[in-house]
């Protein structure tokens, strides 16, 4: 009786601490589920394709969802290069209405359509959103009600939901995260937005293209990371520029040489800086790595990446 009993409280003893040592294993894997990834799927600044850099394009993932900022040529591909199922893609938010910024829209929800896309996904922008949703879906009307007779797929139209918007202010909010827009400073375009990601373990800005901007200063305070667009005065202003004068022109009236994103950065105290949208990107002439944090660094003594394609922070 003695032993019998020794067993079963040995046993219970067991079993007690395996169920600890589980529940201790389960908070661990809800923890770094749950965990805020920034995924920096394309860095290059400007309409033209790259050789060696993606569109724009940042993904912040929170467990199982995708939370996507701009939509550059190639993102669906670049979501697939980073491991990220385009199934878990819950939320889209648009910058500004620029071609570098927008040309992978269409095509982000054509092909996540093909790879059976069931959830619908809300988007969020400036205008022309909703009219550009619609233009795009009838220019895929062929190939969508071809593969829904054929295939037997659903209609792609309700899987994806615009929403424009045109002031700052909170535009998202789930169980995960909220996402807070201020208008940044981009001119000529009216509806240009930085973005700004709250969620419990970590808060992340994206600055959308702009010059000098009060707003995203105000928007990024306090922040763990802020993304910001990042130019060279320098290159563009040397001589012998090969590009036309009114494309320089508007370089340099609405993106923010490097020095100025340090101030940035010193302004709102935020705690890691991530250089991206390069202006330029590459070609001859175009400053190295260490020239952008350099310039940076005159003015920001905190952390500082210069963000490449695929990197996580």
């Amino acid at each position: 009786m003695k032993n019998s009993e020794g067993v079963s409280r040995r046993t219970f003893l067991a079993a007690g601490s395996s169920c600890l040592a589980y529940a201790a294993l389960a908070r661990q894997a809800g923890a770094a589920q749950a965990r805020t990834r920034l995924v920096l799927l394309g860095t290059a600044g400007g309409p033209t394709p790259k050789a060696r850099s993606s569109a724009p394009a940042q993904a912040i993932v929170i467990g199982d969802r995708i939370y996507l900022v701009d939509c550059g040529d190639g993102v669906a591909r670049q979501l697939a290069l980073a491991k990220l199922p385009v199934r878990d893609l819950r939320t889209v938010f648009i910058t500004h209405q620029h071609s570098d910024h927008n040309a992978g829209y269409g095509p982000l929800f054509l092909l996540s359509w093909a790879a059976n896309m069931t959830q619908p996904v809300d988007v969020y922008g400036p205008p022309p959103l909703v009219d550009m949703t619609a233009r795009l879906l009838e220019a895929y009307r062929y190939d969508i009600e071809l593969r829904m007779a054929d295939e037997g797929r659903r209609a792609l139209a309700p899987l994806i939901r615009p929403h424009e918007i045109t002031g700052g202010g909170d535009v998202f909010k789930d169980d995960r995260v909220r996402v807070t827009a201020t208008l940044n400073d981009h001119p000529p375009i009216r509806h240009s937005f930085a973005y700004r990601f709250d969620a419990a373990d970590r808060s992340i800005v994206i600055s959308g293209d702009t010059r000098y901007s009060e707003n995203v200063v105000k928007l990024a305070q306090g922040a763990d990371v802020l993304v910001h667009e990042v130019a060279s005065r320098a290159f563009w202003e040397r001589p012998g520029a090969s590009q036309p004068p009114e494309v320089v022109r508007h370089i340099l009236a609405s993106h923010t040489d490097a020095a100025d994103v340090g101030r940035v950065a010193t302004a709102a105290k935020v705690k890691t800086l991530v250089l991206s949208h390069y202006v330029p990107t590459e070609g001859e002439g175009s400053p190295a790595e260490q020239d952008w944090i350099a310039a940076v660094r005159q003015h920001f003594k905190g952390e500082v990446i210069a963000g490449r394609d695929l990197m996580e922070i």
